[in-house]
């Protein structure tokens, strides 16, 4: 009688062990998803951010994982992706050719604003990404379950 209670009791316990490892799987194999907020027109913080995004990039590299990087820049922020007045210019390009993983966003709201002002529109590095509001795409990022960095 114990016998015949045991087999299918160690089905039922391989079958439980199974189920509860296969989200531990799925959770493994996931992008990690973040997004670097920028919006202040200081060369530092600008550098601060890439090194964020590379150490990000670099760490998941390491460990054969996924990583979506996002750096989003609104208000003075928005000159490090200006092509006429960025601190990091040259770094952000050699940036994009060696991490494909992560994109710069530009606020479309400061766009507008540096244009009304300036009275055309400022010229953005090729490898800027306008969004319609930097602030409401962090929002939103962060709705979706990104991970939010300020540095």
């Amino acid at each position: 009688m114990l016998r015949r209670t045991f087999v299918p009791l160690c089905t039922v316990v391989i079958a439980a062990v199974t189920m509860l490892q296969a989200p531990l799987t799925v959770a493994a194999e996931k992008t990690h998803k973040v997004a670097i907020h920028v919006d202040e027109n200081d060369a530092q913080r600008m550098n601060l951010a890439l090194n964020n995004a590379k150490n990000v990039a670099k760490y998941y590299k390491a460990k054969g994982e996924e990583v979506e990087i996002e750096v989003v820049t609104y208000g003075p922020g928005l000159h490090m992706l200006r092509a006429d007045t960025s601190p990091v210019k040259a770094r952000i390009v050699a940036f994009a050719a060696t991490y494909e993983n992560v994109s710069f966003r530009a606020c479309g709201n400061t766009l507008n604003a540096m244009t009304k002002k300036e009275g055309q529109t400022p010229p953005l590095l090729d490898i800027a990404e306008p969004v319609p509001s930097g602030v409401v795409h962090l929002m939103e990022r962060q709705e979706q379950g990104w991970s939010y960095i300020r540095p």
